[in-house]
């Protein structure tokens, strides 16, 4: 019967530590506690952080926007298909960020960016910018210059609009904003305007 020898266990010990591979994959995750109106109540994502996008099994995102102590509320930015009480949604770490680049210039997209106009993957995307983010001050703007013109005659002459500049369009119902927007958009064609 051959004795055990301490060094030719240690060398086993040794050799396997050098070669174990550690794979464990730590993820926190939640349970729907209930969903409705494009709101999913969701218990267990306790480090969840203010505006972070986080994702349900079935693939659809959300993002964290009322973070109470024991249940965070999460807006859906997809179908509340598939979600019901108990479905297990993920934290990815991520705050919600959109694409930013030439390749989305007619390009028709979703509210994370995701092409939904069947013409394939979006390319040449310069870099992703978060969506909740602090406007660079006054000082380091650009100033307003240039008109950009609407090509609705009442509103170029009476109220003329600076390009680069904000615009808020309020009024009832049924009044014509939207219309206002879309003829101001068409309006740009063949124009160095991106709207």
């Amino acid at each position: 019967m051959s004795a055990i020898r301490a060094e030719e266990v240690a060398e086993s010990l040794k050799k396997q530590l050098e070669e174990f591979e550690a794979k464990a994959n730590l993820e926190e995750v939640g349970t729907v506690l209930q969903v409705g109106d494009g709101v999913a109540r969701v218990f267990g994502l306790e480090k969840a952080m203010y505006g972070e996008m986080v994702e349900f099994e079935n693939g659809t995102l959300g993002v964290a926007f009322n973070l109470e102590e024991d249940n965070v509320g999460i807006i859906l930015l997809g179908t509340e298909e598939g979600i019901e009480e108990g479905t297990i949604v993920k934290r990815t770490g991520k705050i919600l960020e959109i694409p930013v680049g030439m390749g989305l210039v007619g390009r028709v997209v979703d509210g994370t960016g995701k092409p939904i106009d069947g013409k394939g993957p979006i390319e040449n995307i310069a870099y992703y910018s978060p969506v909740e983010k602090i406007a660079p001050g006054v000082v380091t703007r650009k100033s307003v210059h240039e008109p950009l013109q609407t090509g609705i005659k009442a509103i170029d002459a009476m109220i003329p609009i600076g390009r680069g500049q904000r615009e808020l369009i309020i009024g009832d119902r049924a009044t014509g904003k939207t219309t206002i927007a879309i003829d101001t958009i068409l309006n740009q064609k063949g124009e160095d305007v991106y709207c």
